[in-house]
């Protein structure tokens, strides 16, 4: 383990015995499929958006960097007893919170269709078989990951979803691109600031991981965060595995202040 993972697996176990506000942007989620969640798992939820809103009924989710669970929970409940919802985590501490309180959302649902995995979302196999998965969603995680281990990242992700399918990442990036100096500071990367991308690299990463179709969906109607000048702002992007169409010049450059802002 590394300094980076270190550091991060450190601060979300203590972030699963205590909340941490600092780890989270004030996002509304739909009340309806809150009420069958346990408080304890609302109370360490950690995210900068709500990438169930599009999912679909009867779908197979992977929710990477699942943390306690709340993405899953509500995922659940939109994909139905047709449906089906992994969770995949790399912390002890969490995973424990969100096996502990399946149980009780199923039984306030009416089914189990949730499952709760160890692993790394870099490297999900052989956890997640390839082409297995309607829609991979990730909630303010895929910048915690090690700068080495991005692109792999990446090629995970089209790895293990369908031909035809997607996956919807919300997560932090930045307005330039991010110095080393703040890179070698733990507290900010475990924070999700130091690992975050510019949102031009987010999406080149995923075309050139095999997508054919990128596009950022929202944003914080404000930034986030500003560190040393650096804005960081809260993002939702999907990327559809489909045929590759080569992007116009025009499309490389994305400015964020015409990206639709989300209510907060």
């Amino acid at each position: 383990m590394n300094a980076t993972e270190r550091a991060v697996t450190e601060r979300y176990a203590a972030a699963a015995q205590k909340p941490e506000a600092a780890l989270c942007c004030p996002v509304n989620y739909d009340p309806k499929f809150l009420k069958v969640i346990p408080a304890e798992v609302i109370e360490k939820d950690y995210g900068c958006g709500d990438p169930s809103r599009f999912v679909r009924e009867g779908e197979t989710v992977l929710d990477l960097g699942s943390g306690g669970g709340k993405i899953c929970f509500i995922a659940a409940q939109v994909v139905g007893p047709r449906g089906r919802v992994i969770g995949v985590d790399m912390t002890d501490a969490m995973l424990e919170v969100a096996r502990r309180n399946a149980p009780v959302v199923a039984e306030r649902i009416g089914y189990a269709n949730v499952e709760f995995l160890k692993g790394h979302i870099q490297d999900l196999q052989p956890l997640v078989p390839s082409a297995s998965i309607d829609v991979v969603v990730s909630n303010c995680v895929l910048n915690l990951v090690d700068a080495d281990a991005k692109q792999q990242l990446f090629a995970e992700l089209f790895r293990v979803v369908k031909s035809g399918g997607r996956a919807v990442i919300s997560d932090i990036v930045s307005d330039r691109p991010v110095p080393e100096s703040l890179q070698r500071d733990p507290e900010l990367w475990s924070g999700c600031i130091s690992g975050a991308l510019t949102v031009d690299d987010f999406v080149s990463r995923f075309r050139k991981a095999g997508f054919g179709e990128v596009e950022v969906l929202e944003r914080g109607a404000e930034p986030w965060r500003i560190v040393e000048g650096i804005e960081f702002w809260s993002v939702t992007v999907q990327a559809k595995k489909t045929a590759f169409r080569p992007p116009s010049l025009a499309s490389l450059k994305i400015d964020l202040k015409k990206v639709p802002t989300r209510c907060c």
